[in-house]
């Protein structure tokens, strides 16, 4: 069995991605730049409607987008990434696409259920994410402690993830979404002691600040400090805090610096972009790359804005093909 350095674990979705969609935005109330979950009184009909359009289909989950990422600049046999998934179409367009990156996956299959799905609505260079979790929300914590499982997370020396999980080793976590902040606010406070990187972007960081009542929600390098300086259970290794904003500066604080760090993001003319859908998946992907490659914090910053670039030049979260090599 092959011993994985980066262990993954999220909501495995297949995006259902439509161009130019205004009209969708209109009809189901939904902001052009948000990820929410899915109302099924609301929003229900959304996904029926997508697919009879011009819709393209193209893997997604936040986790399992920056676990492609990684594999994608790693080494064969670098990232593994679990969740669950049904026994259908849209679990084998997963596997395939995860394939053609290098990503291995061990997900737990419930047979007769359906994959989660994530309505991808885009305007300009902004997207509106709509996910129906299905059985990804299914998952069993057993799965974990299979004979299979287990022992890639006893091998793996990184671990990311979307919201939840405590092991050993170098553990990361995204925010994902602004609603998680806002309405998971004691599940976050239950696992963030155990983080060793937090990482999010501006309107997650808004949202945290608003439901811990920070004086300054928009002022994101006393966001990071603030969440940098929480108690750890594991004090002998720092807290990093990485916010990204877009074609912005990417601020950085760490526990034991007390000044907070500024990254450059080189931004694309408007020609070159396609649509942002999955950016922030890739620089995460990126910086755990190179975090597992060896490279410095200022270095795996880099990395994960040339892979957020690369994104935003194709199609969804995907990635140049023939790859390129990065690292």
């Amino acid at each position: 069995m092959a011993s994985y350095s980066l262990f993954c674990m999220g909501n495995p979705l297949l995006d259902m991605q439509v161009t130019d969609g205004g009209a969708y935005l209109e009809k189901y109330s939904l902001n052009a730049n948000d990820a929410i979950l899915a109302d099924p009184a609301k929003h229900g009909a959304i996904y029926d409607e997508v697919k009879a359009g011009k819709v393209t289909y193209v893997a997604g989950g936040a986790s399992q987008n920056a676990a492609r990422g990684a594999a994608y600049i790693l080494p064969p046999e670098s990232v593994v990434y679990t969740g669950c998934v049904g026994d259908d179409d849209l679990a084998e367009q997963l596997k395939a696409a995860n394939e053609r990156e290098g990503l291995d996956q061990v997900y737990q299959v419930k047979a007769g259920e359906k994959t989660g799905a994530c309505a991808v609505i885009i305007t300009g260079h902004h997207r509106s994410l709509v996910t129906d979790l299905r059985v990804a929300e299914k998952f069993d914590q057993s799965h974990l402690s299979s004979p299979v499982v287990a022992p890639l997370i006893e091998a793996a020396k990184f671990y990311y993830v979307e919201g939840y999980f405590l092991t050993h080793g170098t553990f990361a976590i995204n925010l994902s979404a602004p609603f998680i902040p806002q309405f998971f606010k004691s599940q976050l406070q239950q696992i963030l002691p155990h983080c060793d990187i937090v990482i999010g972007n501006e309107a997650e960081a808004e949202a945290w600040a608003s439901a811990n009542g920070l004086p300054d929600p928009k002022d994101l390098p006393a966001v990071a400090k603030s969440i940098a300086l929480l108690p750890k259970t594991n004090p002998s290794r720092p807290r990093w805090v990485i916010f990204t904003q877009g074609a912005q500066s990417t601020v950085v604080v760490t526990s034991d610096v007390s000044d907070p760090q500024v990254f450059k993001v080189n931004p694309l003319a408007d020609s070159e972009i396609i649509d942002t859908n999955g950016a922030g998946d890739a620089f995460a992907g990126g910086f755990l790359g190179a975090l597992v490659a060896g490279k410095s914090l200022e270095e795996s910053v880099e990395v994960g804005h040339t892979l957020g670039a690369m994104c935003v030049k194709q199609v969804g979260p995907t990635y140049k093909w023939p790859k390129v090599k990065v690292l």
